[in-house]
């Protein structure tokens, strides 16, 4: 870390929503930071809180439902949920852009590309028509996207769902920020624009130095793209550690089923993929001790008294070399540790 301290601080941060069945704690206590130029990885399963602790740095959960429960999330040392309203604004894009998961929803149908393009401009820059149609073009040709001209008046549907991410990654580069939030940009997508998509993303990175915070389900994507991976499981994060010792040995065990899930070349086509078994514990009255111990084969192979631990004791962060983990019993920080 830096001696003027990470560029982003998320510090135990709780999220909630309201629903007619009482409070789900989306978010509950996550605590993450990013250096200037770095790229992290949050991974985890569906419903873990991925998405909601991204939009939460840029003050995008609606309220209501969305409730802050506690916590801080400072960029270069402001708390950015305690900003006023313009100073907010005047973040958002300048200093954090977003590119979300769903280009098809996240562009405007009824304007043309050069339309969304120069609302950014103009709000950031001030830039007449003219300055900001040649600004956007140059942006367009830069993220891949052959005769940009031509493509600045074409309306959304009129575009490729790989064209339309790239017009978002656009969009969001053109004030240059110093922190790019990628929530899963390239789910909706086919393989080779996936890779398309993260070799842009690569390529823009090292180009502008602007630190990536990048939200997945993928462990694969995060094998290619990050420094640093958060594994986040029922609304918590559970293990952390650079993204090379996490692969070759992971010590939650949660993070060994996640790698033991990918699917491997040299395995027979009539192999059966593991799979971790159960479900996620509802959000709306978590278990009490650690919420996976009811999937957790490790849990099930130690004796009694380990086991009411297990289920009794919430298992805090620990430091643990390199990285920390939220685990009683971790594995064995050995490569090709049984689980």
């Amino acid at each position: 870390m830096s001696d003027a301290g990470p560029l982003l601080d998320i510090d135990n941060l709780r999220i909630g929503f309201d629903t007619e069945a009482g409070l789900v704690r989306a978010v509950d206590g996550v605590s993450l930071s990013i250096e200037a130029g770095q790229t992290v990885g949050v991974v985890g399963e569906s419903g873990c809180g991925k998405s909601v602790t991204a939009s939460s740095i840029l003050r995008l959960v609606p309220s209501p439902p969305g409730v802050l429960l506690g916590g801080a999330i400072r960029f270069e040392g402001r708390d950015i949920l305690k900003l006023p309203v313009d100073e907010l604004t005047a973040l958002r894009g300048r200093d954090i852009a977003m590119v979300f998961q769903d280009p098809m929803t996240s562009l405007n149908p009824v304007f043309t590309v050069e339309r969304q393009l120069w609302e950014v401009l103009n709000l950031r820059f001030g830039l007449d028509r003219g300055a900001a149609r040649r600004r956007a073009a140059d942006m367009l040709r830069t993220v891949g996207i052959a005769d940009p001209e031509a493509r600045l008046a074409a309306y959304p549907h009129e575009l490729s769902g790989g064209m339309k991410q790239r017009v978002m990654i656009a969009m969001a580069l053109l004030c240059e920020p110093r922190l790019l939030i990628a929530d899963e940009p390239t789910t909706a997508l086919d393989v080779t624009v996936q890779a398309q998509i993260l070799h842009l993303m690569r390529e823009l990175q090292r180009r502008t130095g602007a630190a990536l915070l990048f939200i997945t389900h993928d462990m694969g994507v995060i094998a290619e793209m990050c420094d640093l991976v958060v594994v986040m499981y029922a609304g918590r994060v559970v293990e952390r550690r650079p993204t090379a010792e996490l692969f070759e040995a992971p010590r939650h065990p949660y993070t060994r089923g996640l790698l033991d899930s990918i699917p491997r070349k040299a395995a027979s086509r009539k192999a059966e993929l593991p799979t971790i078994e159960g479900t996620v514990p509802s959000l709306l009255a978590p278990p009490p001790g650690c919420r996976f111990a009811d999937r957790c084969r490790r849990h099930a192979a130690l004796g009694e008294a380990e086991r009411a631990r297990c289920r009794g004791d919430d298992p805090p962060l620990a430091a643990d070399g390199s990285g920390v983990v939220a685990c009683h019993f971790p594995l064995p920080a050995a490569r090709g540790a049984a689980r």
